[in-house]
């Protein structure tokens, strides 16, 4: 069974391979593969969230890592994003965040990013594993002098923070703007408040007080119902919700009506547009995004480009082509021009500052993007085994198509973490399209259980 998966190391807390001697292995092997990638300060940065677990595991990696000689730079809890830009401009060998992101507080993970603030590639990913497999591995610890020493960054906060007001313009301010902030109990629950305060806004925070159990627990960007409420109950211009990382960020309008990921990028990428700063005129999303932002960005004059589902997917396409803007319906946005991951600070920065470069309510800004109605139903299986190798399958998903008859759009593909087809479809008719997707699931189910 591999280690990693899509998005680093992730389980259930004390049990494999999230347990104590897992992560000393792997901050041991890790250290060996970064001695010999090697970018000049013999470095690694640790970062956390606000999980109760993430103390056992950060003191775990700690050791791994100094045994073999490499010293450790500990900031504690700070957003995903705030690691990849500080391992970036400190420049340091790694940087590595302890977290489960939107999970509930008894996960954990483990994930790594290179000295340029991105994911690290498969193929280092697949030697830290060999080596934590390795009977070896003990062979290559450290003597005397030459074991690593830890050290700790008081700053961490208020460097990110700073650097997240260096994407604005200078003078821009958010004074008279009424924000809630749903910061998850998460490793945002200072910096997103401080930010926007600092920056003029009213802010409301909530949600805010992290006791290592709370983290994603009927909070942020999966349980927005409190933000809406508080919302509308204060009045305010717009709803912030964080997951318990914060690399993600989804919002509501004054009016309490959800906006996803694929509305703020709709809607950043068309600022960005006219103001001749998107790359190539294209944005980057995943084959989950709607239909609907297509067509708004075709309309915009811009190309909308597709890759599997995971935010990494949609870095290295950008990495790849040259596009700088990007990102998921369920809010990982990417503005590769400010930070190399999915942020959810600065992209709540960029939408307040839409809303006040163009002096238009959040409401009015959404509604340029109509998205399609979608349904998604999960189809458990026995058989793993290639869709396109059963006619029944392909046949049924073929006529759902003409019946869409290119109003819609048809998705069927396997999880990528666990034994189910995942059936999506979108058009303007939702009792069509849950007819439809019914239909599609009941033959993969009777042809792949």
């Amino acid at each position: 069974m591999r280690l990693f998966g899509t998005d680093g190391i992730r389980g259930k807390v004390n049990k494999h391979p999230i347990t104590p001697e897992v992560a000393l292995r792997v901050g041991m092997a890790a250290a060996i593969v970064l001695k010999k990638e090697h970018h000049g300060r013999n470095m690694v940065l640790i970062g956390k969230d606000t999980r109760l677990s993430g103390y056992m595991i950060e003191s775990a990696l700690t050791s791994g890592i100094c045994s073999m000689g490499m010293n450790v730079t500990l900031v504690g809890p700070l957003p995903t994003p705030g690691i990849a830009f500080l391992t970036r401009a400190l420049r340091i060998d790694a940087g590595v965040v302890i977290s489960a992101s939107h999970n509930p507080f008894y996960d954990n993970g483990i994930k790594f990013f290179s000295h340029e603030g991105f994911k690290l590639p498969d193929a280092i990913e697949m030697r830290i594993e060999e080596l934590v497999r390795d009977d070896s591995l003990d062979r290559h610890r450290a003597r005397g002098e030459a074991v690593g020493k830890a050290f700790r960054l008081d700053d961490a906060t208020g460097r990110y923070i700073e650097y997240i007001k260096s994407s604005l313009k200078k003078g821009v301010t958010f004074e008279g703007i009424k924000v809630v902030v749903d910061c998850a109990n998460g490793s945002a629950y200072k910096t997103t408040p401080w930010l926007l305060r600092e920056l003029g806004a009213d802010v409301i925070s909530i949600n805010d007080r992290p006791d290592g159990k709370n983290i994603n627990e009927d909070c942020g960007s999966l349980h927005m119902e409190g933000m809406v409420r508080k919302v509308l109950e204060t009045k305010a211009d717009i709803g912030i919700a964080h997951d318990g990382d914060a690399d993600r960020v989804l919002i509501c309008d004054e009016k309490g009506r959800l906006v996803d990921g694929d509305q703020i990028m709709g809607m950043c990428a068309a600022e960005m547009h006219a103001a001749g700063s998107l790359n190539q005129g294209t944005v980057v999303a995943t084959v989950m995004s709607n239909i609907g932002l297509e067509l708004f960005l075709r309309k915009t004059g811009i190309s909308l480009v597709r890759t599997k589902v995971g935010d990494r997917y949609v870095v290295e396409m950008m990495q790849e082509k040259g596009y700088n803007f990007g990102g998921e319906q369920s809010g990982h946005i990417i503005f590769l021009d400010h930070n190399t991951t999915g942020d959810g600070p600065i992209t709540a920065v960029q939408v307040l500052n839409l809303m006040k470069a163009q002096d238009k309510p959040l409401s009015k800004l959404a509604a340029r993007i109509k998205l399609f109605p979608q349904v998604l139903i999960n189809v458990a299986v026995e058989k793993r085994q290639d869709i396109r190798s059963v006619p029944q399958i392909e046949k049924v998903i073929r006529d759902a198509e003409k019946t869409l008859c290119g109003k819609g759009r048809v998705l069927v593909r396997p999880s990528g973490t666990e034994p189910k087809i995942r059936v999506m479809l979108e058009g303007e008719d939702q009792k069509l399209i849950n007819r439809l997707g019914k239909g599609i699931a009941k033959v993969i189910k009777e042809k792949m259980s």
